[in-house]
């Protein structure tokens, strides 16, 4: 069952996405957090829902728009919306399935995302699985998503659109932000065991090396997909991705 609903709380009208097979008997939620210019109805995240609360009654996955991505009103991205969205959906989640048994799985940006929310508030999660995150986020957006025109309007302080599914806007404050907020420079070494990270040897957009380096220092399970390109486009390699997730959560 996929089920869509809003949440509108601290001046946020978020909206998200439910899959579950029976909403009354939810006991553990994982919350899926999406890359940039994605969405919440994006194939992976369905494929990856749907294979996760099959057979599984008590589980549900919960995916959201970030903010200005999917159906999301507002118009210019900031670093600091996106920690609020997440906070107030893990805080939603809590209050309504009444569980602190969470789980989070976060693709490209959304990892990143989740990278930057462990080292600044703590682990809220029992696992937490990364595929291809953006561990270098700053050098991604500026050198495989924006473009020679996007890095020169922004160097003149204007804003861009950019991204893949949707385009989004973006301005200088942005890009700064996420070049101050460089996830490398923290240490998650109390949160290695609870963390696992694949990615595609093929990856187009997040180079692998930073994945496995960022794994390596920080002592944290890293598993490459032979052949995978960012977005798992091969249904097999996907597959295989879901499936070693799935297992590392323990479902």
């Amino acid at each position: 069952m996929a089920k869509y609903f809003d949440i509108n709380e601290q001046g946020c009208s978020i909206r998200c996405k439910l899959y579950c097979t029976d909403l009354h008997a939810v006991r553990r939620v994982i919350v899926f957090c999406h890359g940039f210019g994605g969405h919440k109805d994006n194939r992976a995240a369905e494929t990856f829902a749907e294979r996760a609360v099959a057979k599984r009654k008590g589980m549900a996955v919960v995916v959201f728009d970030w903010p200005c991505h999917g159906d999301d009103a507002r118009k210019n991205l900031l670093l600091e919306d996106c920690d609020t969205y997440l906070t107030t959906v893990l805080d939603y989640v809590r209050r309504r399935f009444e569980t602190d048994e969470l789980y989070a799985f976060g693709t490209s940006f959304g990892g990143y995302l989740l990278l930057k929310y462990l080292a600044e508030h703590g682990n809220p999660f029992r696992k937490v699985a990364l595929r291809c995150p953006a561990i270098d986020m700053h050098g991604t957006l500026l050198g495989a998503v924006a473009t020679d025109e996007d890095r020169a309007l922004l160097a003149s302080g204007k804003p861009v659109l950019v991204g893949f599914d949707r385009k989004v806007k973006i301005g200088p404050h942005f890009v700064e932000a996420v070049r101050a907020a460089d996830i490398r420079k923290y240490e998650y070494f109390d949160f290695a065991d609870d963390i696992l990270i694949v990615h595609g040897t093929a990856d187009e957009v997040v180079p692998m090396r930073d994945s496995q380096e960022f794994a390596d220092d920080n002592v944290i399970e890293f598993v490459p997909i032979e052949g995978a390109d960012h977005r798992f486009r091969d249904p097999k390699k996907m597959d295989a991705s879901i499936a070693l997730i799935i297992k590392f959560f323990g479902l």
